[in-house]
């Protein structure tokens, strides 16, 4: 298997800092044993104008065959010589890459000691491959690389040059061009995607394989178009691995597209919070008006915008009124959470059906929530900055339009009854605001008028004379008259 990495450069930008940055200097052939072989390092050419490390792994067949003990390419053959005599040691496959990760770990991570400055500045790159498989051909190939920054030549290698007309080959070679990227990119693009053009691994995927993919593909994978390709072959075809890689990358695509943190964004559980939590009588009481509402509507298919841990789903399951069952939640942690609250692995077919859980961000239009009869945002609003309100409502309002929209929240007035609750304290750390009765009807009525709804409040909890329900709760219905709304 053979590798090129060439760049160029000026008396004063040397190309020979390619040296610094592989921590491989270029006056030296190096070896380095691997599990499988040996990997060479050596440098056809460098000097200030142009400088190229070439990379050369030969691969021990017999090694590969017995490491392989069965699992993956390498050790489950189509016949009984396949072992042995096989495209393994000549053409670039996961075999290179993990070659690539060990001989250039350092240069990977963006680290040089000796010349911090120089990782993080882009330079002219070229990488070339003389033997890819691509299963898929050169137009996956370019549809790989290309919206990474690269220009990508992609051959296909004819099976005979004696025999023409017997065509090509699956394998290519690959040339690879890119203005302005860092080695460290490169480095993990090609990590990433040489045994995903290969797809077949030589070693068994476990769990942890989920970590090196989004390792190497911090920064690129989450936004790539081929997201699902690449993260299903990087994977071997494994379902829940790959799953569980995809909801990951979701949640990093939506803390970028909202400028914020993964952790700010898949924050609604803590950690500690996994154990089943005991409802509180007003969450039980909660849930009932909920329902009440949702029957008292007619609603059969119905939205639990931002669902937590699946208390409301699970209990909108037990009625076989509500045919339609959607939860949707932008926190990974919660939705795992409440798979597991309503067993979906094991639930019979008729009964699972009914039910499905989205990742989301309820900030932004969602095509998938369009068409359903009812749509209830139980104690969310008040988890949302309020300049992201405006988002929020319009995703709901304005494009999802359910007919019936159920929204309770905290009722600020009411916390002086709660003993425990120090002075002037919201009742969870993450809520961003709590609002009066009469903020809360303001926000709803302009909201209302806005989208041709009309709306009515009920108290949920005890209503206390003077300080009014512990939470509040506004029921939208889309088109009715306006002299039919309550005060």
């Amino acid at each position: 298997m053979f590798l090129t990495i060439s760049t160029t450069g000026s008396a004063q930008r040397p190309a020979t800092d390619l040296g610094h940055l592989l921590h491989k200097h270029p006056e030296k052939a190096q070896a380095f044993s691997t599990s499988y072989g040996t990997a060479h390092v050596l440098y056809p050419e460098a000097d200030a104008e142009r400088c190229t490390a070439a990379l050369l792994l030969e691969v021990d067949a017999v090694a590969l065959v017995r490491r392989g003990k069965g699992k993956g390419r390498g050790g489950a053959p189509d016949a009984a010589l396949a072992q042995y005599v096989n495209d393994r040691p000549y053409a670039a496959s996961s075999l290179l890459a993990v070659a690539l990760g060990s001989v250039f770990s350092s240069a990977m991570r963006g680290v040089c000691t000796a010349r911090p400055e120089l990782p993080g500045a882009p330079r002219p790159l070229r990488i070339e491959v003389p033997a890819l498989p691509a299963r898929g051909g050169a137009d996956l190939v370019r549809r790989l690389f290309e919206p990474l920054g690269w220009t990508v030549t992609a051959e296909p290698v004819p099976l005979d040059t004696e025999f023409p007309e017997w065509g090509d080959s699956r394998y290519i070679r690959l040339t690879l061009l890119a203005a302005d990227l860092t080695l460290a990119e490169a480095l993990r693009h090609l990590y990433v995607l040489l045994p995903v053009l290969d797809d077949a691994k030589h070693y068994w995927v476990s769990p942890d394989e989920v970590d090196k993919l989004l390792r190497a593909g911090d920064g690129w994978l989450a936004a790539h178009p081929e997201r699902e390709l690449i993260t299903r072959r990087y994977l071997s075809h494994r379902w829940s691995l790959t799953r569980q890689a995809n909801e990951r990358l979701e949640l990093v695509r939506l803390a970028e597209a909202d400028d914020s943190e993964v952790e700010d964004l898949d924050n609604a559980v803590a950690p500690e919070a996994e154990d089943e939590e005991k409802p509180t009588p007003l969450a039980v009481q909660r849930r009932e008006a909920i329902l009440g509402v949702l029957r008292a509507s007619g609603a059969a298919r119905v939205l639990d915008l931002g669902c937590g841990q699946g208390q409301l789903v699970q209990a909108l399951l037990k009625d076989p009124a509500f045919t339609e069952i959607v939860g949707v939640d932008v926190s990974m942690r919660a939705l795992t959470i409440a798979s597991r609250r309503l067993k979906l692995d094991r639930m019979g077919e008729r009964q699972a059906s009914r039910v499905a859980l989205l990742q989301g961000s309820l900030a932004y239009t969602d095509k998938r929530l369009k068409g359903y009869d009812a749509a209830v945002l139980s104690e969310v609003i008040e988890h949302l900055d309020l300049p992201r309100l405006p988002a929020l409502e319009y995703a709901v309002f304005g494009s999802a339009r359910p007919r019936t929209v159920c929204v309770t929240t905290p009722n600020v007035e009411y916390n002086v009854r709660w003993e425990s609750l120090p002075a002037g304290h919201a009742r969870h750390g993450d809520h961003r605001f709590e609002w009066t009765r009469e903020e809360f009807r303001g926000w709803a009525r302009t909201v209302a008028e806005r989208h041709g709804y009309a709306v009515e409040f009920l108290p949920v909890g005890p209503d206390d004379p003077e300080v009014g329900p512990p939470t509040q709760m506004a029921v939208f219905r889309l088109g009715i008259p306006k002299e039919a709304k309550a005060a």
